[in-house]
């Protein structure tokens, strides 16, 4: 079996790696008729054009400046920040073969038998590897008296996201259905886009507004997120914190639920690739511009094991602002 792990210490750029990788896994999975390793070649080819053919984002970028721009014409009160990242390949490499796991845990608690490999293509198509996610803040001195700042910031936040569809569309992006819970706070037309995590927090009790936008110029997916800096705290620092979400993965991704070995071998290929990275120790790695003194006390300048940044745009609430002259 072929697995990322056997690539990680050649010294190699992350570039290297992503084409010896799904090079590799494309041509074994021909000799063994590997419909899901075709799939999974197919998606390192996706990480592949973002990293080489990258002149789409600075495009993307320049069309997010005017939201940005918008924002701090229409909301100089408001303290906020644009930040964007490219998935890193560790990440992306576990959430493809945890998605694959868990679809396959989920259809054989409910059916008893595998599914077929169409029943889970869906679930293996990707739409943030890259993610924008706006952040914004109240600062005390714009709260009127007897105003609460939680309350008040969330209410700017909606009225933020009725906003952001249309004006993305105008600069060259298609708004995507969500298929989730209709949020009572937005409008019919906005509504119907948004996974509304704030009215529907998820277990951890991690809030947001999430939106996926299709790029007509690049023609690529991306994710945009939404949330005051209370909810990103509580995303990065809380309890909500990637730290203990990745853990409840792990647990969900790694748990077989009495699934037979040795009766399919993509599923089985899958829970391999998945134990292996998370067993990973980073110190040991060799990857061009990647260090790391244990899984914790990490410097990645490569985008392996933590997303690459892109974008930082950051209004601190100023009521004068040369972009907007």
């Amino acid at each position: 079996m072929i697995s990322l792990n056997d690539y990680l210490y050649s010294g190699d750029t992350v570039l290297k790696i992503l084409h010896n990788y799904s090079k590799d896994l494309r041509e074994d999975a021909i000799k063994s008729s590997n419909q899901i390793d075709i799939l999974h070649s197919n998606f390192l080819v996706q990480m592949i054009e973002l990293l080489e053919h990258n002149d789409f984002l600075t495009s993307q970028a320049q069309r997010m400046r005017e939201l940005y721009k918008y924002m701090a014409k229409n909301y100089s009160f408001l303290s906020f920040t644009f930040k964007g990242r490219i998935k890193s390949l560790i990440r992306a490499e576990e959430k493809f073969n945890g998605r694959l796991t868990q679809s396959v845990n989920d259809y054989y608690k409910a059916n008893g038998s595998f599914p077929q490999i169409a029943q889970v293509r869906e679930r293996l198509l990707f739409k943030d590897l890259i993610a924008y996610r706006i952040i914004i803040s109240l600062p005390k001195c714009h709260l009127n008296e007897g105003e609460d700042k939680t309350a008040k910031e969330i209410d700017y936040l909606y009225e933020i996201a009725e906003m952001i569809p249309k004006f993305l569309e105008q600069e060259g992006f298609s708004v995507e259905l969500s298929n989730a819970r209709i949020s009572s706070r937005l409008s019919k037309e906005s509504a119907p886009y948004y996974k509304d995590y704030i009215e529907h927090p998820t277990g951890f009790g991690y809030k947001s507004l999430h939106l996926t936008l299709y790029d007509n110029i690049s023609r690529s997916y991306f994710e945009l997120q939404l949330r005051t800096k209370e909810m990103d705290d509580y995303a990065e620092i809380g309890r909500a914190n990637h730290l203990n979400y990745e853990k409840w993965q792990e647990k969900e991704r790694t748990v077989k639920s009495g699934i037979p070995a040795n009766e399919c071998l993509w599923y089985d290929e899958a829970c391999e690739r998945v134990e292996k990275l998370l067993n990973l120790e980073l110190k040991d790695v060799d990857v061009n511009m990647f260090s790391a003194i244990n899984n914790i006390l990490i410097n990645d300048g490569c985008g392996l094991y933590r997303g690459r940044l892109i974008t930082p745009f950051e209004h601190l609430s100023r009521f004068q602002n040369d972009l907007v002259d």
